[in-house]
């Protein structure tokens, strides 16, 4: 099982997290990263691990068993 922390202390808002894994991320109604219902476990989305990556700031943590 993948879990998914995202720091919104953090988080900037650049919105890498949602273009790299549209299907598990969005942004809030001010910006601001967050996950869809239902994805808090990533929903198998092998991209989920680079949307962390890609966050400039390193407020994405994925842990668990790898996805994809």
């Amino acid at each position: 099982m993948t879990d998914i922390h995202i720091d919104t202390d953090v988080c900037i808002g650049a919105g890498q997290c949602a273009l790299a894994a549209p299907g598990v991320f969005t942004q809030d109604d001010d910006g601001y990263s967050a996950l869809l219902p239902g994805r808090e476990d990533g929903g198998g989305d092998p991209m989920v691990r680079e949307a962390a990556r890609a966050c400039p700031v390193g407020a994405i943590k994925v842990s668990g068993t790898a996805v994809g």
